[in-house]
C-alpha cells in the first residue's frame, strides 16, 4: 500500500462557497483561509508530511483591486498574526512563488515566518503564492542561462534544483476542489508523476474525512512510473 507523504491542493471554490451560502465573496476566501490550518494540522496528525496549498496564482493578479488586496491581506497575517498556530503545532512553513513580485510588508513577514518555524517537527506547509507552474520553469531556465550551466549538464536533477520547491519531493497526490478538471498550472514539473483527484465540494467545506479518503483512495491506487 502507498503512503501519502505529500499532498498538494488546489483551494478552489472559496466564492462560489460563498454566494451559494448568501455570502460576500470574500467572507469565502476568509473561511477558506481558516480552513487551512484545521486541515493541515488534520493532515500531518495522520502522517501527512508536506502539504502544498495553491493559495494565489501568477494570473490572480487579474481579479479586481479589492480582492486582490483582501487576500494578500490574508497571507499576511496567516505570517504574522496567525504565525502562533504554526509554532504551537511546530509546522515549518514555506512560502513558494515569485516573491519578489510581492510587496516589501510581505516578503519580510516571509522572511520571518520561514526563519521562525524552520526546526519545525510536525510537517511542513507550503503556501503557493504568486506562483505558476510555467513562470516556475521559465525562472529556472533563466537562473541556468545566468550561470552559465554548460549544456551537457542540463538535466531533470539540474533543473529540479533551480525550482522554487528545491529541496521538497514531489507531490504524490494533488487534490482540486469545487468539481474542476484542470490543474491550472499548479506544480507543472513535480506533478508529472503525481495521482490526480478532483473533488466536487468547495474548498471551504473540505473536512478531515475527506483527508482520510484521500489517504485511502491514494493507499490503493497502481503507481507504474511509466514501467
Amino acid at each position: 500500500m502507498n503512503q501519502l507523504k505529500h499532498l498538494a491542493i488546489i483551494l478552489d471554490g472559496n466564492r462560489r462557497w460563498a454566494k451559494e451560502n448568501g455570502l460576500a465573496g470574500l467572507e469565502g476566501h476568509k473561511k477558506g483561509y481558516d480552513n487551512v490550518e484545521k486541515i493541515g494540522l488534520d493532515a500531518f496528525n495522520k502522517g501527512v508530511k508536506y502539504l502544498t496549498v495553491f493559495a494565489f496564482s501568477t494570473e490572480n493578479w487579474k481579479r479586481s483591486k479589492k480582492e486582490v488586496t483582501y487576500l494578500m491581506n490574508l497571507l499576511f497575517n496567516a505570517l504574522t498574526i496567525d504565525l502562533k498556530f504554526y509554532l504551537k503545532h511546530e509546522i515549518i512553513v514555506k512560502v513558494i512563488g515569485r516573491v519578489g513580485g510581492l510587496s516589501k510588508k510581505l516578503q519580510d513577514a516571509i522572511v520571518d515566518a520561514e526563519e521562525k518555524t524552520k526546526n519545525g517537527k510536525k510537517g511542513q506547509l507550503n503556501l503557493c503564492i504568486n506562483y505558476g507552474g510555467r513562470a516556475e520553469i521559465i525562472d529556472a531556465v533563466k537562473e541556468l542561462v545566468l550561470n552559465n550551466v554548460p549544456l551537457e549538464d542540463v538535466d531533470e536533477k539540474k533543473i529540479s534544483e533551480l525550482l522554487w520547491t528545491s529541496g521538497i519531493p514531489d507531490p504524490d497526490l494533488i487534490v482540486r476542489t469545487s468539481g474542476e478538471h484542470r490543474l491550472s498550472g499548479f506544480l507543472t514539473w513535480q506533478g508529472v508523476y503525481s495521482e490526480i483527484k478532483f473533488i466536487n465540494k468547495y474548498w471551504p467545506d473540505f473536512s478531515p474525512q475527506d483527508v482520510d479518503d484521500c489517504i485511502s483512495d491514494f493507499a490503493e491506487r497502481k503507481r507504474r512510473f511509466g514501467s
